[in-house]
């Protein structure tokens, strides 16, 4: 359940910090939100797909370690990321 290119370009138009930008940590994190709920979606019906489950795992560190990176950065732009996001409830 890959991200489909015209999702991936809505997600960096709307998280990319100047014109150019395609891979800054905030939009990095948008990105893995999005493939993080996608898998969730998934693996609530079916339950035992274990290596999905381990995807996650892995996808749900890699944006804790880039939200670690912002939050020492800018403690602002971490308050408003995760915010606009929805996550950290």
């Amino acid at each position: 359940m890959a991200l489909t290119q015209q999702r991936k370009q809505e997600i960096i138009s709307g998280y990319q910090v100047h014109e150019t930008d395609t891979g800054s940590a905030d939009v990095q994190v948008a990105m893995l939100t999005d493939r993080i709920n996608q898998l969730s979606k998934h693996l609530q019906a079916n339950k035992k797909d274990h290596s999905s489950r381990r995807g996650l795992l892995k996808m749900i560190g890699q944006r804790k370690r880039l939200l670690a990176y912002i939050q020492a950065g800018s403690r602002e732009k971490y308050q408003a990321l995760i915010t606009r996001l929805g996550i950290r409830g």
